[in-house]
């Protein structure tokens, strides 16, 4: 039996509403100095191709429920459209039903599905976004690092600015992938573009960075940071800001809250050893002992009494404004730390290099001469099996927490998490750009 309209209206109005009310529009999209030669296709324009072809018939319909069907019709045009076959339709369909459609339905139950409960706004976005304004073969598409970006024909926000275009990352290396999602076929070509099949719908993101740390339970130190190192700073030049920046292109590499808890026990407790010594001897001297062996007592004594207390101000995010420890997390300090954990540019782990490689992050814009972060990624069949990140002083490099499920999204999952200003990758230690 289908769900009722009202409940899966409300399903996608959460998935996918959100895309509509914000702008976006990276700044230097980086884009072919020539187009690409594109071999003569059938003739048959990318609509008719789509609509020959039973294996996309589910896409197609939501094509046609998006009143997108001219768009890509047009001899006059050339595209790029990323396309998801009917098996992606029906995981996509079955994960924004609850679950209600189940994978197994015929596909007439998936078409009239997608007729009856995606709403033509919400069909036109996604497809919008599948759809790169100029014809890409994938001997075109290059294996740098970083993805170059192509803007989308999908403006989120036309009344504000007819300029605006939501922006993709196709890439060829290691395999071949738009965004984190992996190509299954390259190259069906059309009259005028180009399809290439993808694993699963690509859909639009819909937040910002900020709004992730910012709701995230287990990100309540990464967040507690970046307002501490924001003290004092005026906006548009804060962090915070930063990551609500539409025009950015950043990825983040999130330490959870236990990585923070780790290295801040170990910060306090440097810092409180020498005054818990001193305190102790002092007190014993006192008491009665000789300097001598007053120091030697409290030098024994002082700490599991200072690592207590360091493990007790460390327990909360709250640290960061603590004042026994306001002289050492100063808001430069931990700014420093956290743009350590930021690149410029969008990094999803099926673009790290096989072997361990340095990359600069936004410290390097204030320490040109650092070495950077080093990244590597071993891969599976076809996604990423693991990753990790090191900082130039981390004895060991942090693992990267891959998703269970590899295209597990926002706002449940832990690597490759786009969102419309960037990338997030959660990680299992605070990276060290300088010895503490």
């Amino acid at each position: 039996m289908i769900p009722s309209t009202q409940k899966i209206k409300m399903a996608l109005l959460l998935f996918m509403s959100a895309t509509f009310f914000l702008l976006s529009c990276n700044k230097n999209v980086e884009q072919f100095t020539e187009p690409p030669v594109i071999p003569p296709g059938t003739g048959l324009t990318l609509g008719e191709t789509l609509a020959g072809t039973a294996t996309d018939s589910l896409y197609y319909r939501l094509v046609v429920q998006g009143g997108m069907l001219p768009v890509i019709s047009d001899k006059a045009a050339s595209y790029t459209l990323f396309v998801p076959n009917n098996n992606a339709m029906k995981g996509f369909i079955n994960a924004i039903s609850g679950g209600l459609v189940p994978i197994a339905a015929p596909d007439a139950v998936f078409s009239g599905f997608i007729s009856a409960n995606i709403p033509p706004a919400t069909a036109a976005g996604i497809v919008g976004y599948n759809i790169v304004a100029q014809a890409l073969p994938s001997t075109s598409i290059p294996a740098t690092f970083p993805n170059f970006q192509y803007p989308t024909i999908l403006n989120p926000a036309p009344a504000v600015s007819a300029l605006l275009r939501l922006t993709t990352f196709p890439t060829t290396r290691n395999g071949a992938w738009v965004n984190n999602v992996p190509l299954l076929a390259v190259d069906a070509l059309a009259v005028n573009g180009v399809i290439h099949h993808t694993a699963a719908v690509v859909v639009p993101p819909q937040r910002f960075l900020w709004d992730r740390i910012n709701t995230d339970a287990k990100l309540t130190y990464l967040k507690a940071a970046i307002i501490r190192a924001d003290s004092g700073t005026a906006a548009p030049g804060t962090l915070q800001g930063a990551l609500l920046n539409i025009g950015a292109n950043l990825t983040v590499f999130a330490p959870t809250d236990s990585a923070f808890k780790a290295v801040i026990t170990a910060v306090a407790y440097k810092t409180l050893l020498p005054l818990v010594v001193q305190q102790l001897t002092a007190a014993y001297i006192g008491a009665g002992l000789t300097p001598t062996s007053a120091a030697a007592k409290a030098a024994a004594d002082a700490p599991p009494i200072a690592f207590s207390n360091s493990t007790a101000l460390a327990s909360s995010p709250t640290v960061f404004s603590n004042p026994a420890l306001f002289g050492v997390l100063t808001a430069q300090l931990v700014k420093g730390i956290v743009v350590y954990h930021i690149m410029g540019n969008r990094a999803f782990t099926n673009n790290f290099p096989t072997i361990a490689t340095a990359y600069p992050t936004l410290l390097n814009s204030a320490i040109p001469t650092h070495p950077g972060i080093t990244l590597a990624a071993t891969f599976g069949v076809p996604f990423v099996s693991s990753a990790t990140v090191k900082g130039a002083v981390n004895a060991t490099a942090s693992k990267i927490f891959i998703n269970a499920l590899p295209l597990l999204p926002d706002p449940v999952g832990t690597s490759d998490q786009h969102y419309l200003n960037g990338v997030i990758h959660k990680i299992d230690q605070v990276l060290l750009p300088l010895p503490f």
